[in-house]
Parts: structure tokens; C-alpha cells; sequence
């Protein structure tokens, strides 16, 4: 069985951060494994709190998991300090980890920044170099581009911005009013755009942290990058599709509407 690590926060109400991801890696056919960045208190309304893990600890949680079972693939979320980003690329560099994906959370969906300044420096500085692909949506796209996005010009003229200055491939997703299902895939230099289905949901916590955990689940089977986006927006569609209605505010889908078993 191919092997998928998440690097990210833990959500306390399953729909995003390592919940979402050790549900999709395992609907997705790969075992997953994590190391946690932060707990938050949070549910489909909100995040109330914050308890970050320390960079020792999170250095420890990745000797255990690279020293054992090696990941296929790594995935990289929510990450709040320069700190832990510095620890994160120093041990990935130490272990030559292959098929990292960045999902660079910054931004909540209120619009307020997630990531201080230093931890925006860092990331860009430290991780992106290090990414094969990075999944960036409207406004972390702009934030990394240092340009605004309006249409699908600008999403290709950010996405070859962040492309270029830091030598990864760059997945600008759709949404925020602007080619809500259609995603752009930037690398080598060339544009490719998958067009997706807009679904009606409004239950979408954690689409960020699935399509990203979807992309590493598919690098980690073998999968070219391309191939890799096509199955993961297949199944994200699948996900929201299944109109999984929990919570009093934006919540998760069903990671799993495609497991058949006589357990369920």
C-alpha cells in the first residue's frame, strides 16, 4: 500500500485540517499518516481557539514517521508560525521527502489573515521551493502574487508569478466569484485549466484540505500531476455531490459517499 503523510492542524469537528486529510488519503486508497501542527477548537461556524504544538515536538512527529514508514507523499496545510515552517523544511530536506504539496493556508473564508507576516516570509522562503505543486485559492494566490485577480487573465498571470519566483507548479483554484469550478494548473511554463461542475452545495468546510490531501494521495500511487488534479477534482466532486448536511454553518462533505462495505 502506497503511504501518504499530512502536515496540518487538527480540526475538532472532523470537516477540515487532518481530519479531512486521513479521510480522503484513506477514500483515495493510501495509508495515511500525520503530524500535527496545532489543535483548534472549531466547527462549522468558526474557530474559537488555538493551541499550537511546539517546533521540537513537530520535529519529533516526523522523525517517527519518516524513520519508520517512509511517505509516498506529503502533504503540507495549515502551519501558523515561522517557526514550525522552518522546522517542517528543515526535516523534510533532512528525509528528501518527494511529492510535497503545499496547500498554503492563509486566509480564512471571513477574509481575515491566517499567517503573521513572518510566517508568510518563511513559507515562501523555505517551503514553496521545495513543493512540487502549490494549491493556492483566489486570495492566497494574490497575497503570494502580489497582484489582484479579477478573471481568468489574472489567475494565469498569478499563477505564473508564484510559478516562476519559486520554481514549483501552482493549482490556482477557482472560487471567490471567479471561475468558481475551474482550476488552473501553471508549470513549465505552460497553463492548463480543469473545468470543473458547480455544484450546488453550500457545505463546503475543508475543500482546501481535501483536494490538496486528494492531489498527495495520487502523486503517492503514481500518478503524473495532471492525472493527479483530474482524480482529485473528480473526487471532490463526489464529495459535494452527496449533500452531506451537518452543522449550523458551512459544513464538511461526506470524504467518504464512495465506500461500500458491509461494516457501514
Amino acid at each position: 500500500m502506497n503511504t501518504a503523510l499530512t502536515i496540518a492542524g487538527s480540526d475538532s469537528s472532523g470537516g477540515a485540517g487532518i481530519q479531512a486529510d486521513i479521510k480522503t488519503m484513506t477514500a483515495n486508497g493510501v495509508f495515511a499518516m500525520s503530524a500535527i501542527t496545532a489543535l483548534t477548537a472549531q466547527n462549522t461556524t468558526g474557530v474559537t481557539d488555538i493551541f499550537e504544538t511546539t517546533p521540537h515536538f513537530l520535529a519529533e512527529q516526523l522523525d517517527a514517521v519518516f524513520t519508520d514508514i517512509f511517505p509516498d507523499a506529503v502533504k503540507i496545510g495549515m502551519v501558523s508560525s515561522a517557526a514550525l515552517i522552518e522546522t517542517i523544511a528543515e526535516r523534510l530536506r533532512f528525509y528528501e521527502a518527494k511529492h510535497i504539496v503545499v496547500d498554503p493556508v492563509m486566509v480564512a473564508t471571513s477574509g481575515s489573515k491566517l499567517l503573521r507576516d513572518d510566517a508568510i516570509t518563511a513559507l515562501t522562503e523555505k517551503l514553496l521551493p521545495m513543493a512540487e505543486v502549490v494549491t493556492p485559492n483566489i486570495p492566497e494566490a494574490e497575497i503570494l502574487s502580489g497582484l489582484t485577480i479579477t478573471d481568468a487573465a489574472g489567475m494565469e498571470a498569478a499563477a505564473q508569478k508564484i510559478s516562476e519566483a519559486y520554481g514549483c507548479a501552482v493549482l490556482c483554484k477557482g472560487g471567490h466569484k471567479v471561475n468558481d469550478a475551474d482550476d488552473l494548473l501553471w508549470r513549465d511554463g505552460k497553463a492548463q485549466w480543469f473545468h470543473g461542475e458547480r455544484i450546488a452545495n453550500p457545505n463546503t468546510h475543508g475543500t482546501g484540505c481535501t483536494l490538496s490531501s486528494a492531489i498527495a494521495s495520487n502523486l503517492a500511487k503514481g500518478y503524473d500531476l495532471t492525472a493527479s488534479v483530474e482524480r482529485a477534482k473528480a473526487y471532490i466532486s463526489g464529495c459535494l455531490s452527496a449533500m452531506l448536511d451537518l452543522g449550523h454553518g458551512s459544513g464538511p462533505m461526506n470524504h467518504m459517499f464512495e465506500l461500500k462495505s458491509r461494516f457501514i
